[in-house]
Protein backbone atom coordinates (compact mmCIF):
# COMPACT_ATOMS: atom_id res chain seq x y z
CA UNK A 1 0.00 0.00 0.00
CA UNK A 2 3.16 2.49 0.52
CA UNK A 3 4.27 1.76 -2.74
CA UNK A 4 0.85 2.74 -4.60
CA UNK A 5 0.69 6.53 -2.48
CA UNK A 6 3.70 7.95 -4.08
CA UNK A 7 2.55 6.31 -7.84
CA UNK A 8 -1.03 8.00 -7.24
CA UNK A 9 0.97 11.30 -6.39
CA UNK A 10 2.97 11.05 -9.15
CA UNK A 11 0.48 10.52 -11.77
CA UNK A 12 -1.89 13.39 -10.04
CA UNK A 13 1.43 15.92 -9.90
CA UNK A 14 1.91 14.85 -13.95
CA UNK A 15 -1.99 15.46 -14.52
CA UNK A 16 -2.32 19.04 -12.84
CA UNK A 17 -0.88 20.50 -16.01
CA UNK A 18 -3.10 18.96 -18.33
CA UNK A 19 -5.70 20.09 -16.65
CA UNK A 20 -4.68 23.29 -15.88
CA UNK A 21 -4.22 23.93 -19.55
CA UNK A 22 -7.51 22.95 -21.18
CA UNK A 23 -9.73 25.30 -22.64
CA UNK A 24 -11.91 27.38 -20.48
CA UNK A 25 -15.74 26.41 -22.20
CA UNK A 26 -16.32 29.59 -24.65
CA UNK A 27 -19.59 31.86 -22.81
CA UNK A 28 -22.19 32.78 -24.94
CA UNK A 29 -23.73 36.34 -23.55
CA UNK A 30 -25.81 38.77 -24.54
CA UNK A 31 -26.14 42.36 -22.80
CA UNK A 32 -29.38 43.59 -23.10
CA UNK A 33 -30.04 47.58 -23.87
CA UNK A 34 -33.16 47.25 -21.69
CA UNK A 35 -33.03 45.29 -18.89
CA UNK A 36 -36.79 45.56 -18.92
CA UNK A 37 -37.37 43.17 -21.76
CA UNK A 38 -35.41 40.56 -20.09
CA UNK A 39 -37.12 37.66 -19.72
CA UNK A 40 -38.19 36.48 -16.14
CA UNK A 41 -37.93 33.10 -16.68
CA UNK A 42 -35.37 30.61 -18.94
CA UNK A 43 -36.06 30.87 -22.46
CA UNK A 44 -35.15 28.86 -25.31
CA UNK A 45 -34.33 30.03 -28.68
CA UNK A 46 -32.64 27.46 -31.30
CA UNK A 47 -32.25 25.17 -28.94
CA UNK A 48 -29.89 27.39 -26.15
CA UNK A 49 -31.02 28.07 -22.85
CA UNK A 50 -31.35 31.25 -22.16
CA UNK A 51 -30.81 32.75 -18.74
CA UNK A 52 -30.93 36.52 -17.45
CA UNK A 53 -30.39 38.78 -14.31
CA UNK A 54 -30.79 41.74 -14.87
CA UNK A 55 -29.79 43.33 -18.48
CA UNK A 56 -27.15 40.58 -18.41
CA UNK A 57 -27.94 36.96 -20.23
CA UNK A 58 -26.30 33.77 -20.30
CA UNK A 59 -26.57 30.82 -22.84
CA UNK A 60 -25.59 27.01 -22.76
CA UNK A 61 -26.26 24.30 -25.60
CA UNK A 62 -27.75 25.71 -28.80
CA UNK A 63 -27.83 25.33 -32.42
CA UNK A 64 -24.42 25.12 -34.35
CA UNK A 65 -24.90 28.76 -36.19
CA UNK A 66 -22.55 31.60 -36.82
CA UNK A 67 -22.40 34.16 -34.01
CA UNK A 68 -24.17 36.69 -36.00
CA UNK A 69 -27.49 34.56 -36.90
CA UNK A 70 -27.50 33.60 -33.35
CA UNK A 71 -27.37 37.27 -32.40
CA UNK A 72 -30.06 38.34 -34.39
CA UNK A 73 -32.09 35.73 -32.94
CA UNK A 74 -31.81 36.65 -29.60
CA UNK A 75 -32.62 40.24 -30.15
CA UNK A 76 -35.90 39.71 -32.45
CA UNK A 77 -36.89 38.12 -28.81
CA UNK A 78 -35.03 40.35 -25.99
CA UNK A 79 -34.81 43.53 -27.97
CA UNK A 80 -31.60 45.52 -28.82
CA UNK A 81 -28.37 44.02 -27.62
CA UNK A 82 -24.99 45.96 -26.53
CA UNK A 83 -22.44 43.47 -26.56
CA UNK A 84 -22.92 39.55 -27.48
CA UNK A 85 -20.42 36.76 -27.92
CA UNK A 86 -21.42 33.24 -28.79
CA UNK A 87 -19.34 30.17 -28.04
CA UNK A 88 -16.20 32.87 -27.35
CA UNK A 89 -16.92 34.64 -30.84
CA UNK A 90 -17.29 38.07 -29.44
CA UNK A 91 -19.53 40.50 -32.47
CA UNK A 92 -17.79 43.53 -33.51
CA UNK A 93 -19.32 46.86 -33.20
CA UNK A 94 -20.49 46.52 -37.29
CA UNK A 95 -21.55 43.27 -36.26
CA UNK A 96 -23.88 44.45 -33.40
CA UNK A 97 -25.64 46.52 -36.08
CA UNK A 98 -26.68 44.81 -38.05
CA UNK A 99 -27.70 42.33 -35.57
CA UNK A 100 -29.67 45.10 -33.98
CA UNK A 101 -31.24 45.97 -37.46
Amino acid sequence: MRAVLPLVALCAALAAPAFAQAPATAGTRAVLADASRAPARATIIDGANWRCEGATCTATGGANQPAPRACRRVAARFGQITEFSYRGTALTAEELAACNA
